[in-house]
């Protein structure tokens, strides 16, 4: 690690952070907190994926629907009007309109195959953007003079890298560049996480063999062909899997960084709170490899 104890943290000039986690447990909201106390750089992951590595594929689905308008298609073929996304750190509805759900197209679902198509376009963006981190943390100091840096990844940073493997090229880079924090829920966060998806299920990017068994056997329990299934009931049949998929995951990188837990984080008020909560966590790392 980057940093060996909370004290050698406290003192450091420059502090590099990369947060992981599940999605919904505060990683952008510190974030945001800390770059609005104006000394830190927000590397939002989700952001660079949308905007560096998949903002194409995103503008031409958005064109592909319009050119079935003839009056938007007549404008299109004339260069008369421009389309394209509008993502920002608080706003990723166009990347997760582009991912799609799987099932029947009546309710706006993808054929599966295609849906697996995005999935590895999002799969090799993310790796691309995480392997940017390197690269946004010199610029943060050299371009803009931020001497702290945080890199809020995306809840599937941990289907991207093998938490197993010490020889993980993209996770030894994220390593040695930043300190990984993981945010940890308990089993009422992962309830209320469970309930606020099915409130609103929202796409998202999985691993493609965890995808695929749940494909088929969602398809087995139902009985349903790929164009009979409803989209909005598969991904939430599927997201409460994930989360267990990805907990294992989560905790074996979290043994190269250190942890904190979500009602730690959702106690957090300003920067220098933030600061101290990571002094603690790097203290209790250390009594307890000691």
């Amino acid at each position: 690690m980057i940093y060996k104890s909370g004290q050698e943290w406290l003192e450091a000039t420059e502090k590099r952070v990369l947060l992981f986690g599940m999605s919904g447990l505060g990683k952008t909201h510190v974030s945001n907190l800390l770059r609005d106390a104006g000394t830190w750089f927000h590397f939002s992951i989700d952001y660079r994926i949308g905007t560096g590595y998949m903002g194409e594929h995103i503008a031409d689905n958005a064109k592909r629907h319009a050119m079935q308008i003839p009056f938007l298609r007549d404008l299109l073929m004339t260069d008369s009007i421009f389309i394209g996304s509008n993502i920002t750190f608080n706003n990723l509805k166009p990347l997760s309109a582009y991912l799609g759900k799987p099932g029947n197209p009546a309710k706006g679902g993808l054929p599966f195959e295609e849906y697996m198509i995005r999935q590895e376009q999002h799969r090799l963006a993310e790796i691309y953007s995480l392997m940017d981190t390197p690269r946004f943390a010199r610029r943060a100091i050299d371009l803009y003079g931020y001497p702290n840096f945080v890199c809020d990844s995306g809840g599937s940073i941990c289907e991207v890298v093998d938490p197993w493997d010490p020889e993980d090229e993209l996770l030894n880079v994220l390593v040695d560049t930043a300190l990984m924090v993981w945010i940890k829920g308990d089993d009422a966060h992962t309830e209320e996480l469970v309930r606020r998806f099915d409130r609103a299920p929202k796409p998202m990017y999985y691993d493609p063999v965890f995808l695929r068994a749940a494909w088929e056997e969602y398809r087995g329990e139902t009985g349903e062909a790929e164009d009979e299934v409803d989209p909005d009931a598969f991904v939430r049949w599927t997201y409460a899997r994930a989360l267990a998929h990805r907990q294992p995951r989560y905790e074996a990188m979290a043994r190269r960084g250190v942890t904190v837990l979500a009602d730690e984080v959702a106690s957090v008020k300003s920067a220098e709170d933030f600061e101290v909560l990571i002094a603690d966590a790097l203290e209790r790392r250390e009594s307890e490899h000691i």
